[in-house]
């Protein structure tokens, strides 16, 4: 049984799950579909660039996430300047009567690393223009610093590059953050596996977004529930408390009772 102290709360509102699932690259909108509902995630991310969101007849990619009461976070990706994000948010705001927003600013095509100048230019603005605003950026614990200082709900720092698979490559920053916020982290990027899931949680994280490590599985659905399971493993591993790493051993069984005597000399 979940409770107020084991599940997800972002910006007020609370959630049992702690995945958060892409919508791009399924085979097909039925096994997108399964895949979520097999996940368990409550909100998924939808990039107005790619989908008619004004599409909301039987069959279409809208009804099935309407039907199935998913949260939508819109997201700005393919945006490279402040100015086509915050574009972007209002669009999404008028097309689907949410202030929740993805923050996305590409700096470069190559590494689809975020700008963080132009993103925190654009986060300061949606936020003074009433959006709750959810900022995909570096594994850089000082732009996390600054944005969660001017307000952002929650900070998104990378694991890896886009669609890598990679994993988490600088798990030291990830702590860093861990330390440096309070607000909620939800790493996003570069998941390829149930263990890297399990793995970003463990260090503290508060939920991981993710997309293509499932959508382009062999198999997409049964990947979906291993993520599931890896969520739930890390987060319980992390609040129950993981055992400091030593550089030697250290024997499990007491010297309390230990059996002495001494050899008969021959």
């Amino acid at each position: 049984m979940t409770s107020f102290e084991t599940t997800l709360k972002l910006a007020g509102k609370h959630y049992s799950s702690r995945l958060i699932l892409g919508t791009s690259g399924y085979p097909n909108l039925d096994i997108m579909e399964q895949s979520l509902l097999a996940s368990k995630t409550e909100m998924v991310t939808v990039a107005l660039r790619r989908v008619n969101v004004a599409e909301k007849s039987s069959g279409s990619f809208m009804e099935m996430l309407h039907k199935n009461n998913f949260q939508i976070l819109p997201n700005t990706a393919g945006c490279h300047t402040a100015a086509e994000a915050i574009l972007t948010a209002h669009m999404a705001r008028e097309l689907l009567n949410t202030s929740w927003i993805k923050l996305e600013v590409i700096g470069d095509e190559y590494s689809l690393y975020p700008d963080s100048e132009e993103l925190l230019k654009a986060a300061a603005i949606l936020i003074k223009e009433g959006f709750v605003v959810f900022p995909y950026c570096n594994d850089d614990p000082v732009v996390c610093r600054k944005l969660a200082d001017m307000g952002c709900a929650a900070v998104m720092p990378l694991a890896s590059p886009i669609g890598s698979g990679q994993g988490i490559r600088n798990p030291n920053n990830l702590e860093l953050i861990r330390k440096t916020v309070s607000i909620p982290i939800i790493v996003d990027a570069g998941i390829g596996a149930p263990s890297d899931v399990c793995f970003a949680l463990e260090l503290g994280a508060d939920a991981v977004l993710l997309n293509t490590a499932i959508a382009k599985a062999k198999n997409p659905v049964e990947m979906a529930l291993a993520m599931r399971e890896a969520a739930m493993a890390g987060f319980t591993a992390y609040r129950s408390g993981l055992i400091p790493e030593k550089k030697f051993a250290t024997p499990s069984t007491p010297d309390v009772g230990k059996m002495n005597y001494i050899r008969e000399k021959k």
